[in-house]
């Protein structure tokens, strides 16, 4: 009865097909269609928060190319006995067609590509980095779908009625399992935990002054908890350092992260921020917002400035929208 519930693996036929000379692979398609989702809600929400519209192309121009690098060589160094050994062709590095890719190292090689636009727009990199923070969960929920097209990354064997089937022939299939066992589909649980944070981030933005990076910690501390437990039941080969899996460091290091942003902008921010740009570079367009240098006076003290609250204990008034995608 439970393999009749189960969770079947799409046809092989699926997973890719070619158009001319070029093949087109499933898990690319989810991967892109994550990212224009991502690029869509993010102009929203920094649009609303008095960005000109369109500008946050001018930023994840830089963040996505930068991403595939940061992605392909964390993969690479966190796998070096899969391109590191006798006689080893040291080009197979660059095949990122041939799959291998890391959602921490694309954070990592992301966030330098969006500051490096964000100072180029003239954004203020920590409200393009909160605008961006529930579109990043669409866009990992929605590039985890790949992993369902390649049969790839599931986890422990399982009972329970909605477990992943997975063909004997499959490469990652545990040896010694019999034909038919079923197999925890983290893909689906990550999707699910995923599309759960970004209602948490929107309702925390509600009821909370989630800016300053503030809803971009919350992500990372989101993202880190529900990856540190489907990483640590997935099959799959991978480093270990002192008994836990490099992905889960990894996971752990961005709770860590997310606390840090948290804890040091709520203590250096109080209030929210004026504008989405730095002082003088504010868009002149008809809907943007009220101009920071008017009230941006503890630029030495904030860097990126802020509003401190007024003297009757209110924060002063900092955006003609209101507005929380």
């Amino acid at each position: 009865m439970s393999f009749l519930l189960s969770i079947p693996s799409p046809s092989p036929e699926w997973s890719f097909f070619d158009v001319g000379p070029f093949r087109i692979h499933a898990y690319a398609l989810c991967i892109l269609a994550g990212i224009i989702a991502a690029t869509v809600l993010t102009s929203r929400r920094l649009t609303s928060r008095g960005g000109e519209p369109g500008v946050v192309l001018d930023i994840i121009l830089w963040a996505v190319p930068l991403g595939i690098v940061g992605a392909r060589i964390y993969h690479v160094l966190t796998h070096p006995g899969d391109y590191f050994y006798a006689g080893a062709d040291l080009l197979r590095t660059l095949y990122i067609w041939e799959g291998g890719n890391a959602i921490f190292g694309a954070l990592l090689g992301g966030a330098v590509g969006a500051y490096i636009g964000c100072r180029l727009s003239g954004i203020r990199f920590w409200a393009f980095a909160d605008a961006l923070a529930p579109g990043m969960l669409v866009a990992q929920a929605m590039g985890r779908l790949g992993n369902w097209f390649n049969h790839e990354l599931f986890g422990l064997p399982t009972t329970l009625p909605w477990g992943l089937q997975i063909e004997t022939t499959n490469p990652a299939y545990p040896v010694g399992l019999p034909a038919g066992t079923l197999f925890h589909p983290t893909f689906l649980y990550e999707m699910i935990w995923n599309v759960i944070g970004v209602a948490v981030i929107l309702l925390l933005e509600r009821r909370l002054t989630l800016r300053w990076g503030k809803a971009f910690g919350v992500y990372l501390i989101w993202y880190g908890l529900g990856r540190s437990f489907f990483e640590s039941i997935r099959v799959d080969p991978s480093e270990i350092y002192f008994g836990i899996r490099t992905n889960v460091w990894a996971a752990y290091a961005a709770i860590l992260i997310g606390l840090v942003i948290l804890i040091v902008q709520s203590r250096r921010h109080t209030g929210t921020p004026v504008s989405a740009y730095r002082p003088g570079r504010e868009w002149k367009g008809p809907d943007a917002e009220v101009e920071s240098e008017e009230f941006d006076s503890d630029i030495e003290d904030h860097g990126d400035d802020a509003v401190e609250p007024t003297g009757s204990g209110e924060v002063a008034a900092t955006s003609t929208s209101n507005s929380r995608l």
